[in-house]
């Protein structure tokens, strides 16, 4: 017997929302390490672009932040079960790229506000995992179910 969840949302409708949740805690991340700005407070650091260009940077966070965007979008319209796999690879992606990013404000010992929000995110991220990967599970199951039930 499948118990029915009490959310209202189907998979999707919470993929959208979680990557949407996602988005804001990423905006915010970047936001937050403004805020010292409003206080008079530098805040450039030395050890923040030495090995890549302002502009690279730049592009790298238009991709990092579109691609959720994109998927959110995809998501809505479409159910293919390549689509559902491409969406967890992607999931998965982000969450490896938020545990390094982690990492490495940790070694850099950014402020514990910013660890917070990012041990936050990447708990999202993995949220978000769980949910996609029962998205693709789900699509399997109703392809066993539909081919049973051809065989009738």
């Amino acid at each position: 017997m499948r118990q029915h969840s009490n959310s209202g949302l189907n998979l999707q409708g919470k993929i959208i929302v979680l990557w949407a949740t996602f988005l804001l805690g990423m905006l915010f991340h970047t936001q937050l390490a403004l805020m010292p700005l409003f206080h008079g407070i530098d805040v450039t650091q030395s050890h923040t672009h030495e090995y890549l260009e302002l502009s690279s940077i730049l592009w790298l966070m238009l991709a990092f932040f579109s691609l959720p965007m994109l998927a959110m979008i995809a998501t809505a319209f479409t159910a293919s079960q390549r689509y559902r796999r491409l969406h967890l690879g992607l999931t998965l992606f982000f969450t490896v790229c938020n545990l390094l990013h982690f990492v490495a404000d940790v070694l850099v010992t950014v402020p514990s506000y910013q660890l917070f929000l990012m041990s936050f995110l990447f708990g999202i991220g993995l949220f978000l995992n769980l949910v996609s990967y029962q998205w693709v599970k789900e699509e399997n199951r109703y392809r066993s179910v539909s081919s049973s039930i051809g065989y009738l």
